[in-house]
């Protein structure tokens, strides 16, 4: 990485494995610590304590949708036409992938039409309406 620019990865050797490494333990589920990286292509080895990348162990599922979302400026209805999913579904997925990186979601957006819909159906009061559409 140069000076806030993010560099592609070299091609790979196709008779080298591309497995993902795990990001927990089997034993105990504790999150594993990144302490050997090898180059494939003089054998040099470097041993020490590094800093993982949090997407890196991310499924190719994710980290695809993460691309979309980004690509799209974070457009949920071009992330949901990608999936060919509905809204609730594209918007769980993310808040998914959200989760498994230890981010949380931002607060639910203030659904208006349904708080007015139940107020009008007799679901909920007007002072809960009123509460609502203030949250």
């Amino acid at each position: 990485m140069t000076a806030g620019r993010w560099l592609p990865d070299p091609p790979r050797d196709p008779g080298q494995p591309t497995h993902r490494p795990p990001r927990e333990c089997p034993v105990c589920s504790t999150r594993l610590a990144l302490t050997r990286l090898g180059c494939p292509g003089c054998g040099t080895e470097l041993s020490g304590g590094f800093v993982q990348c949090a997407y890196c162990g991310l499924s190719d599922d994710d980290l695809e949708l993460l691309r979309v979302f980004l690509t799209s400026r974070g457009n949920m209805k071009e992330l949901e036409r990608h999936l060919g999913v509905s809204y609730p579904t594209a918007r769980q997925r993310f808040a998914d992938v959200l989760g498994r990186l230890g981010l949380e979601e931002a607060p639910p957006v203030v659904d208006r039409e349904q708080i007015l819909s139940d107020l009008a159906a007799g679901v909920i009061s007007v002072d809960q309406a009123e509460a609502r559409l203030r949250a």
